[in-house]
């Protein structure tokens, strides 16, 4: 499992603590199969997002070929041009520090240098597609013919290419998972339209909530289906010159002596090793960062859309699902989705299953275990890991503490009210 360690980076300050039972304290946040940030604005939520997507990145490039390694020289790059991808360059301090932990790398940036190490697999590698979703996504809805469209930040520019990928790869009209809407895109003309129970809409013409959702709904489909049924696909499966030189040396130099194999034995072992290196340049699952699920959306929308993005994650084992939230409503329903789960194990008649199925579908429904929820502070730039209990997530979070207050303060002016009237 992929680790983060964060401090002194942007509005994060000490970062992420947490006392162990044995007394020690570990600052490692967990990056599971669903993560999810949530705090007030200006906490560092994206931050920390946007550093798993750049710091995921570099270790699949530097597998790949893409990077060829990291060197002291390597650092103003990082700076430049990896973390400005995602307009994070601005962000350092000179007591900045940044720990990666990957399955294949663990890069460090410390003391204004980059470094990093590789550990060896003897095992497939599991090469994930990155897809960073920006919360600026509904702006794509909202113009028509986005191809012509020049000067948008980098992070939305690529979302954009996939986002016109997958709108060309739909069929004739494609359900979507929220109200009685489907989406049908007409290749010709390049346009999406919207259709209700007796009308068409174009898309750019159609509501903020579907601005947002739509485009993160069949981008996250699509390539999830893709990496599931391991269709190629240029998007994500094609080499560009770097990688393939590379990947044919790894093979070249693995293949000397091979006509001298003696052996079923050693046969088979070659045969493995050459998998290992094929794997090295698939994209075997999907790393899907998303600012803002719930984004101009009604909460049963919302839980619409989260459970499409946990089932689109539920494809493949080794997707992961990491998410940036204001929404107090995505906590609830990941409760449901993990208590779902939970219930699921124990069900014997279907009858039950049946019912069990209608509140939360069976493919969107998450293991306690492959679920972290991390709270960040913006006055203080700490970050918590979000209590549960019997693996369901604690409701003592601050966005369900903003709900409290609402009411609290709703108390206090029918006090103000009795006071006048007395």
């Amino acid at each position: 499992m992929s680790k983060i360690r964060i401090k002194n980076f942007g509005p994060i300050k000490e970062g992420f603590k947490e006392s162990l039972p044995n007394g020690t304290i570990n600052e490692w946040m967990d990056i599971k199969k669903v993560t999810m940030f949530i705090g007030n604005q200006g906490s560092g939520k994206s931050t920390v997002a946007k550093l798993i997507s750049t710091f995921s990145w570099m270790e699949k490039a530097l597998l790949n070929g893409t990077l060829d390694s990291i060197t002291e020289n390597s650092t103003q790059q990082f700076i430049e041009e990896r973390c400005g991808y995602l307009r994070l360059e601005k962000y350092f301090k000179p007591n900045s520090e940044i720990f990666y932990r990957g399955d294949y790398f663990d890069i460090e940036f410390e003391k204004g240098f980059l470094n990093c190490e590789e550990k060896k697999s003897n095992d497939l590698y599991n090469i994930p597609k990155i897809m960073y979703v920006p919360a600026e996504r509904s702006f794509l809805s909202s113009v028509e013919d986005t191809d012509s469209i020049s000067g948008l930040p980098r992070s939305l520019d690529t979302f954009r290419f996939e986002n016109n990928r997958s709108l060309k790869a739909l069929g004739d009209v494609l359900k979507l998972p929220f109200g009685s809407y489907q989406l049908r895109y007409d290749h010709s003309k390049r346009t999406s339209y919207i259709q209700g129970d007796d009308y068409e809409l174009e898309l750019s013409a159609a509501s903020s909530g579907l601005h947002s959702a739509v485009p993160l709904y069949i981008v996250s489909r699509d390539l999830a289906n893709v990496i599931a049924t391991r269709k190629t696909d240029n998007s994500i499966s094609a080499l560009n010159y770097k990688q393939q030189i590379k990947k044919n040396a790894e093979l070249q130099e693995l293949r000397v002596g091979a006509d001298d194999v003696l052996s079923n034995e050693h046969l088979d072992e070659f045969k493995k090793q050459e998998q290992i290196i094929e794997s090295k340049y698939r994209n075997s699952s999907f790393l899907n960062i998303v600012e803002e699920p719930e984004q101009n959306l009604y909460p049963s929308s919302q839980r619409s859309i989260l459970n499409s993005l946990i089932e689109y994650n539920n494809i493949t084992n080794g997707n992961k699902l990491v998410m940036t939230t204001h929404s107090p409503y995505l906590i609830n329903y990941l409760t449901l989705a993990v208590k779902a789960y939970q219930i699921s194990k124990e069900l014997k008649y279907e009858l039950l299953k049946e019912k069990l199925a209608a509140i939360v579908p069976p493919k969107s429904m998450v293991n306690p275990d492959d679920l972290a929820i991390y709270e960040l502070d913006e006055k203080e730039g700490k970050i918590i890991k979000l209590a549960d209990y019997y693996g369901i997530p604690s409701d003592e979070n601050y966005l369900n503490q903003v709900l409290a207050n609402s009411n609290l303060l709703y108390d206090a002016l029918l006090e103000i009210e009795e006071d006048n009237e007395s």
